[in-house]
């Protein structure tokens, strides 16, 4: 069983790329980076959870999507292409972000 070591913030401009179709990707914002590490200290990995509360090796995240990548984009260049545009992100799965 892994085990979170550490969290910190994840600095602007980082994004998690998940695939939606054979055709199609989207990217959300990473609001936070975990530190895993393996019950017995061995095996530490970083994961980045994005602003949808996704993440790689989720067993239940409510999402169709296979997570692609990591990626960076400075800040001042924009937002990639297939950015999540709308103010409130959506899980990419039927189940919608829950809204105060």
């Amino acid at each position: 069983m892994k085990q979170i070591v550490e969290i910190v913030p994840a600095r602007p401009g980082w994004y998690a790329r998940w695939r939606l179709t054979a055709e199609t990707t989207r990217c959300y914002p990473v609001t936070l980076w975990a530190l895993l590490e393996e019950s017995d200290g061995t095996g530490r990995e970083v994961i980045g959870v994005d602003c949808a509360g996704q993440w790689p090796g989720a067993e239940d995240d409510g999402t169709d999507g296979e997570f692609v990548r990591y990626l960076f984009q400075p800040p001042e260049a924009g937002p990639p292409d297939d950015a999540e545009s709308t103010a409130e992100p959506q899980r990419m799965g039927t189940r919608p972000v829950p809204t105060p």
